[in-house]
């Protein structure tokens, strides 16, 4: 390595390392808000009210897996590139035509089965129309926070995230408060403070260029990059939250809130513990992919891989001894029944932030196809473990079902990436 290279290698690092601490700071701040609004929450919201509000964030989070999160990806990965070359304007400005018709299609897509659903069923209009505005704000949010991320803003990314997270429960319960205990005011809430978040950020967005030249050139890289990612992007989506769906069909909406309430608790503590590795880690792993540096990229992979596995270890232990004392502290006393799931749920959480580093290279390559089969793998054990599981075990069969398909998920990632031979080879 040259005095050149080493020198933008360490720069790089330090730069990590405050790019790390702003993200632990946003994810720290916004994870405490996010556990006060859960325990306000659940106790003004009986769980079969809080089963609805799942089930509902669950088709929101279908829509912007489906049809955000590909570009999502597409940007965190390409940006650096683009910056490189100095054409990030022209990159931004093609990224968000992209999304405004994603936007369109998941739109169109909503309502159509919305519409279908409620001719059926003569069911109440509200939750779905309030969960719709959700759709669109969480689809702005997620890219215009991690466009942020990718550009290295992590100070501007974290001040968004702590901000939605402190109005996402505290409109939601004012809502609640105010109006009663129902499903569409939990999602109102929810959505007016996205849209709240989206227009303070407004401010701190990149500016994009058009030109007529670069523009059909930028989107088909964009599109050669993330259309791949769509088949693995819905098994993601079932991986995460089919569970809930299963559980409601099983056991009904009463269990589907008490499930929610207790995963979502544990799952954030892991997610955002592996969010914060992922802020740190991923874009100084990209940068070394762009700019060739294949042993520093190497080395970045493996301390990160190393950070999740202490990491899942260390949560999944505080877990088994601490419980009982965290449902009692965060839960309101109607959903302290699963208590007993979360050391479960738990080393699920853990081996899914472990099969998300071990798919890396495969991203870093812009091999995103060869990702499908390992998600594939994790998914048809889900499909064949959840029924299975839930029908004999009830909940504690869906708690388990977690680990299986998500270790099953995290080896297969594991030798498609094959890390024994190099993360960059």
């Amino acid at each position: 390595m040259s005095a050149a290279e080493a020198l933008v290698s360490t720069g790089e690092r330090r730069r990590g390392l405050v790019d790390g601490a702003w993200a632990l700071l946003g994810q720290v701040g916004s994870g405490l808000l996010l556990l006060a609004g859960t325990r306000l929450t659940t106790e003004l919201v009986p769980p079969e009210v809080y089963g609805q509000v799942a089930l509902f964030n669950g088709l929101v989070g279908l829509g912007v897996t489906l049809l955000a999160y590909p570009l999502v990806s597409a940007a965190m990965r390409l940006l650096p590139e683009y910056q490189y070359l100095g054409g990030k304007n022209a990159f931004i400005g093609g990224l968000h035509r992209l999304m405004g018709i994603a936007m369109l299609l998941a739109c169109l897509l909503y309502a159509s089965g919305a519409g279908l659903y409620l001719w059926q069923y003569r069911d109440d209009a509200l939750p779905w129309l309030a969960a719709g505005a959700l759709l669109v704000v969480t689809m702005q949010r997620e890219l215009g926070i991690h466009l942020l991320i990718g550009e290295r803003r992590q100070r501007e990314a974290s001040l968004w995230q702590t901000a939605d997270s402190l109005l996402r429960p505290t409109l939601a319960i004012l809502l609640v408060w105010s109006l009663g205990a129902q499903a569409h005011l939990v999602l109102a809430g929810y959505a007016l403070a996205g849209l709240l978040g989206y227009a303070w950020s407004g401010r701190n967005r990149t500016a994009n260029a058009y030109s007529p030249e670069t523009d059909g050139a930028v989107r088909r890289d964009i599109l050669r990059y993330a259309l791949p990612l769509l088949p693995m992007e819905l098994m993601s989506w079932f991986n995460a939250l089919g569970d809930r769906y299963v559980v409601g069909y099983y056991l009904g909406p009463q269990d589907v809130g008490l499930y929610a309430a207790v995963y979502t608790l544990t799952n954030e503590a892991f997610h955002r513990a592996a969010i914060v590795l992922l802020r740190s880690y991923q874009p100084v792993y990209f940068a070394d992919h762009s700019h060739r540096r294949t042993k520093q990229a190497t080395k970045t992979w493996w301390l990160w891989i190393l950070s999740v596995v202490v990491m899942g270890a260390a949560g999944v232990t505080a877990l088994f001894w601490l419980k009982d004392w965290v449902v009692g502290l965060l839960l309101a006393p109607a959903y302290r029944a699963g208590a007993e799931l979360m050391p479960v749920i738990g080393l699920g959480c853990a081996l899914q932030a472990l099969a998300t580093v071990m798919a890396q290279p495969l991203y870093a390559r812009k091999a995103t196809r060869r990702l499908i089969p390992g998600r594939l793998a994790g998914t048809l054990t889900a499909v064949i473990a959840l029924p299975w599981l839930v029908s004999s075990e009830g909940l504690m069969g869906a708690a388990t079902a977690a680990p299986v398909y998500f270790g099953v998920e995290a080896l297969a990632m594991g030798l498609m990436a094959r890390p024994w031979r190099g993360s960059c080879r």
